[in-house]
């Protein structure tokens, strides 16, 4: 999210998070301040393998309310953020061979975790995984579903719930976009209606 106009729009839709990329490599990086929210709104910043400072500098300077971790951030390195009191959404990239118990490390450092698709990019790949593998995640810590996710997959997010695992939130993004950083917000709210 980068302008303005197309933020307050999006807050019109009241997502429980808005989420402000912070990585420099991204097409959807925002280098300028950030607006107030309404208060049901989790200001969310997303990192990849920030230094520390960086990421309490940018959180105290937006007043952030929960750091999305997208890169190879340690369990170590989540627990310090824990103590900052901001909520911990730790982001991994999913294909049809990942170990879920490499997880287990992370259960008590992480608010949530965030499953997204394995690419060339920390995040903003365009791509869906294999969500059947979901099947196997053996936990009870809450997750956010990422990756891909379009306009036409409300059948298939059913399909998800059904399964009866600790689906937390719908994490949308370029699937949405009119361009990087500016969400098309007819589609969104026809999408949110049919959920």
């Amino acid at each position: 999210m980068r302008s303005l106009e197309n933020i307050a729009l999006l807050s019109d839709l009241a997502p429980d998070y808005m989420g402000f990329i912070f990585w420099q490599h991204s097409k959807r990086f925002i280098s300028a301040s950030t607006p107030d929210l309404h208060p049901s709104i989790k200001k969310t910043g997303v990192f990849v393998d920030a230094d520390l400072t960086y990421i309490l500098d940018i959180a105290k300077q937006h007043q952030l309310q929960a750091l999305q971790l997208h890169g190879s951030e340690s369990p170590d390195f989540c627990q310090k953020m824990q103590t900052t009191g901001l909520e911990i959404i730790k982001a991994f990239a999913v294909d049809s061979a990942f170990d879920f118990s490499l997880l287990e490390a992370y259960e008590s450092v992480c608010d949530y975790f965030l499953f997204d698709s394995k690419g060339e990019l920390p995040g903003g790949n365009s791509k869906r995984f294999d969500w059947s593998v979901l099947k196997e995640y053996p936990l009870e810590k809450p997750f956010f579903l990422s990756g891909g996710i379009g306009p036409g997959d409300q059948g298939a997010i059913a399909s998800i719930i059904r399964l009866n695992l600790p689906l937390y939130a719908i994490d949308i993004n370029s699937k949405f976009e009119r361009e990087p950083g500016i969400k098309d917000i007819e589609i969104i709210k026809q999408f949110k209606a049919s959920l």
